[in-house]
């Protein structure tokens, strides 16, 4: 996939066999912040405030009003009028307007987000900066399953950094999907994670039938970022759009 995200058509919508998953630049400036700042909750405004960082602030100013701004456009509804709550493990979901049966997922790092929206099925998404100021041999000893470490030491060093951040994105939109979060314990399923190789969900315990029921897209938002999606079912079809620059914000 390329690295460069089309811009999205003039008018889009989401079939119930497409995942779509929207790419966008979280630092925008002070009167795009100030417009979307207008759309939020007061909850969001207060979650806002508690950022020390201005640019952390704003950040999470802009991921949440272009989040209601895109969902708002699937539904045909103004963006202040939609209600987010939290399932019992963090997961954001749409409170409002649930006959849309519109599911969502979102994750963030360095400035860049992403948004992966489907119908009827449970989505996970996540990105990360490739850092090569982190211990990820030490983090891929402590999360990894065991299959997964095996395969991650054996990999030549010059890969290990890339392979780990593969690994860590299609873990983690795997169990940001399933709505548990952590809890449903990084070693209790294996991923791929060699770069060059297809993401898959290759073994789940204790239910080993649960590996055949999602499935594993690697994501290639930006150079320097690892990103993956994991979409439960089959048959589904995967478009990616980046949100226009600010001058063709519409």
């Amino acid at each position: 996939m390329s690295t460069v995200w089309p811009l999205p058509p003039a008018v889009w919508a989401l079939p119930d066999d497409e995942v779509h998953v929207w790419l966008v630049t979280l630092d925008r400036p002070e009167a795009r912040v100030a417009a979307l700042a207008a759309q939020l909750s007061a909850d969001e405004l207060e979650r806002a405030e508690r950022f020390y960082r201005e640019r952390a602030r704003n950040r999470f100013i802009v991921a949440r009003g272009l989040l209601r701004t895109i969902v708002g456009s699937y539904l045909d509804a103004p963006p202040p009028s939609l209600r987010f709550a939290l399932n019992a493990h963090g997961k954001p979901v749409l409170a409002s307007h649930a006959a849309a049966a519109l599911s969502f997922n979102i994750s963030h790092s360095s400035g860049l987000a992403l948004f992966a929206m489907t119908k009827e099925r449970a989505v996970g998404v996540d990105i990360e900066r490739l850092r090569s100021d982190l211990d990820y041999k030490r983090l891929a000893r402590r999360f990894f399953s065991p299959a997964e470490f095996a395969q991650f030491a054996a990999l030549p060093e010059e890969v290990k950094r890339d392979a780990f951040f593969h690994c860590w994105t299609r873990k983690e939109a795997y169990i940001k999907g399933q709505g548990v979060g952590i809890a449903l314990g990084l070693d209790s399923f294996d991923v791929s994670l060699e770069p060059d190789t297809p993401a898959r969900l290759l073994a789940t315990r204790p239910d080993a039938a649960e590996a055949d029921q999602w499935q594993l897209r690697s994501l290639e938002p930006a150079p320097g970022y690892a990103a993956a999606v994991a979409v439960r079912g089959r048959n589904w079809q995967l478009r990616c759009w980046r949100w226009p620059d600010e001058e063709a914000d519409p």
